[in-house]
């Protein structure tokens, strides 16, 4: 039978973001949204607990019978078998090789069937395929450009962390040179001034041209990254989220260029739906296609 509900959820360090989705219209229903804050120091007992509060919180607000969940998970953990494997993270520790989906289904009265996971690194591209800039492919890469480098990959319906943020790169690994703290750094180092991120360097473009010099320098580092990223996946398409993705229109044309000549022309698309993405991505484990 196909649901058309669904809740997702996203857990993170210090957080835990759910809401329900419609599996139809492929999107959020309004008014169910609910983040968090989590102490994932704390025992086994708290983590759970305050889990299944904001869950049943979310529930409430669901029609009746709709108990699917999907749930968008750090690493390393066993994504089939619901135990988690971090350890020495400073986070969940307390979890270290226990069944989360049966603790959780037990406190939350429901059947550990009802619950599935996915790596929180793919669970983004999940969501961007399922219902935003990735719909209609069936191979898709994705990069999440922030605070650090994320990348996933999706084939045969499930997106996958892809773990490339510390491949070696130039003279260190991929993350030094594609994130937030290589723009502020590059930035003092061309200036001698200090920025507290891309956007504010976003602000100075109109009175200072060495930013549009660094997001030039930024589209062939990433160009060089993403070489190897597709000769590796095959992709028919990459999807560019996070929050330097917010400047696309600054580097999008020269990464176009570079990837062209390495002979690489796919649909290059900016992600379109935000935190949205991963709760929609975690829910739509739950979507069935009307003909299965």
């Amino acid at each position: 039978m196909k649901n058309s509900t669904a809740l997702g959820i996203d857990i993170g360090g210090s957080h835990i973001t759910a809401a329900l989705v419609d599996l139809n219209s492929r999107s959020i229903i309004e008014g169910s949204w609910n983040r968090t804050r989590i102490n994932s120091q704390g025992t086994v007992a708290d983590i759970i607990d305050a889990w299944a509060a904001v869950i049943s919180e979310v529930f409430s607000k669901a029609p009746a019978g709709i108990q699917h969940i999907g749930i968008g998970m750090p690493g390393p953990f066993d994504y089939q078998a619901g135990i988690s494997l971090m350890k020495g993270q400073h986070k969940y520790d307390a979890l270290y090789n226990l069944n989360v989906k049966t603790l959780l289904a037990a406190k939350l009265g429901i059947a550990p069937e009802q619950i599935r996971f996915i790596n929180d690194a793919g669970c983004f591209l999940q969501g961007e395929v399922f219902s935003g800039a990735g719909k209609g492919y069936q191979r898709v890469i994705g990069v999440t450009l922030g605070t650090g480098l994320g990348s996933a990959a999706y084939y045969d319906g499930i997106a996958h962390d892809a773990n490339r943020w510390c491949e070696p790169f130039k003279d260190g690994m991929a993350e030094d040179y594609i994130s937030t703290r290589w723009f502020v750094k590059r930035y003092q180092e061309s200036t001698g001034e200090t920025v507290a991120d891309v956007k504010a360097l976003v602000t100075r473009i109109s009175v200072d041209a060495s930013v549009q010099h660094l997001f030039d320098e930024f589209a062939i580092n990433l160009a060089g990254f993403l070489t190897g990223f597709v000769q590796a996946e095959q992709p028919e398409a990459i999807v560019i989220g996070g929050n330097i993705a917010n400047a696309s229109s600054l580097f999008f044309p020269l990464l176009k260029e570079e990837l062209k000549k390495q002979h690489i022309d796919l649909p290059i698309i900016t992600a379109s739906l935000g935190e949205a993405a991963a709760l929609i991505g975690a829910a739509s484990l739950w979507h069935e296609l009307e003909e299965a």
